[in-house]
């Protein structure tokens, strides 16, 4: 039963406040537009919001996953953080598990064929996916609808698949710039991947989707399921686009397959630690994507301390996937382990001032200088470039980076290379000479 508020509006049974004279910060427009690197589109979104506030009813909010790994990672998190914000502002999530397009492969963005699961392989991922994205989002059956393709994929027959073939011309699909790319290099491709945008799209049909929410990468076929609503006269779906999240190595794109990514799973204490290992250049990038910290208060909190900004994002992407108390002992454990690598046996590294120019020092000759010269130049670049030197809490991978350096200060130089201490970390500190 809706309750009448004070303001003369409707309670809804997801606890919105509805009434007429809305404005779209009411409505929460800007919160979810915030991130979206493109929204096809903002006018559309808006008129949906404004017909759901009206109506009385929440937007359905699609988001589709292929169950092709065990495994979701941070960079799944961004787009299911969006689904969230929908959810709190009173929609339906309507996550949909791929079973029957896993079958098939999606295509996008790789340069050769996927090989198929079997269905066994598919209903186990498809289960350990629910548990991890049950993390995220809003479990609660008015908030969250779970569905699977092969409900009506599964049912359809050869006219049938002929018929949704016909809805799209192979001119359109060689628009796909990783179709194109292949056909170009006369890289095969499957008859069966040419179909993988056009059964995505039939799923926004069959769901009758509002709004459907994917990476950059998903673009071309989100926009397919447009194009089919509209030619069977549904409403055709808002489609969102968020960017796709850099992995812990600063570079490529979060992925297992890179193996720089951070597991939903992943315990406590390595979710901590490694989000303190990414590159400072990746700090605003994940405070955007993956936290609602203010943007003005994490941009302060970098140029302030660096270092105290990242312990503030790994506590606040830890309490996303596990409880406060966990985060807190992942914290303590990272500090002492950090304190004691930084105060335990600290090697003096004489720094001959003729090196210094304008009392900076590339940053490979310096561990270059800590190995005490025993190891190659180009060791001491592959090195930095790995990841292996931070100098008073700032790290870099370029070897040619100046660090200006003063007398006292400790760095991080990889780990030792003989004698008792082989293989535990290298701390040293700066002696003028």
């Amino acid at each position: 039963m809706r309750k009448r508020s004070r303001a003369g509006g409707v309670e809804t049974r997801h606890g919105r406040f509805y009434h007429r004279g809305m404005d779209a910060d009411d409505l929460g427009l800007k919160q979810l537009l915030h991130g979206c690197q493109h929204v096809y589109t903002e006018a559309e979104l808006l008129r949906k919001l404004e017909t759901a506030a009206r109506e009385r009813r929440p937007l359905r909010i699609k988001l589709g996953m292929d169950p092709t790994a065990p495994d979701i990672h941070l960079g799944h998190s961004v787009v299911l953080r969006k689904m969230r914000q929908f959810q709190d502002l009173g929609h339906r999530a309507v996550l949909l598990i791929g079973d029957f397009t896993a079958r098939i492969g999606d295509p996008t963005g790789i340069s050769k064929t996927r090989p198929m699961l079997t269905p066994e392989e598919i209903d186990a991922n498809a289960a350990t996916y629910l548990q991890q994205a049950g993390k995220i989002l809003d479990t609660s059956p008015a908030k969250l609808e779970i569905r699977r393709n092969s409900e009506w994929l599964a049912k359809m027959d050869f006219a049938d698949v002929i018929r949704l073939a016909a809805r799209m011309t192979l001119g359109q699909m060689l628009k796909r710039d990783d179709f194109r790319q292949r056909y170009e290099s006369e890289t095969p491709i499957s008859l069966h991947e040419l179909l993988y945008p056009l059964v995505q799209g039939w799923d926004s049909v069959n769901l009758r989707a509002d709004v459907e929410l994917g990476g950059t990468d998903q673009t071309y076929n989100n926009l397919v399921g447009r194009q089919l609503q509209s030619e069977v006269g549904q409403e055709p779906q808002v489609v969102m686009i968020l960017p796709l999240l850099r992995g812990t190595d600063g570079t490529r794109k979060m992925s297992k397959s890179y193996g720089n990514y951070i597991g939903v799973n992943d315990p406590p204490r390595d979710v901590f630690g490694r989000t303190m290992s990414i590159p400072d250049e990746l700090l605003e990038e994940w405070f955007a994507l993956l936290t609602d910290v203010p943007e003005e208060e994490y941009r302060a909190a970098i140029a302030a301390h660096p270092m105290r900004a990242k312990e503030r994002l790994a506590g606040a992407i830890g309490r996303r996937l596990h409880s406060p108390a966990d985060m807190e002992d992942a914290a303590a454990w990272w500090k002492a382990r950090f304190s004691e690598r930084q105060t335990g046996e600290v090697v003096d590294v004489p720094v001959p001032r003729k090196e210094l120019a304008d009392g900076g020092i590339a940053a490979w000759k310096l561990v270059w200088l800590a190995h005490a010269r025993r190891i190659s130049r180009a060791e001491a670049r592959r090195m930095v470039a790995g990841g292996a030197f931070e100098y008073d809490g700032h790290k870099t991978t370029d070897p040619n980076e100046m660090i200006h350096v003063e007398a006292g200060k400790t760095f991080r130089a990889g780990r030792h290379r003989g004698g008792e201490r082989v293989r535990q970390p290298l701390v040293a500190r700066i002696v003028i000479d």
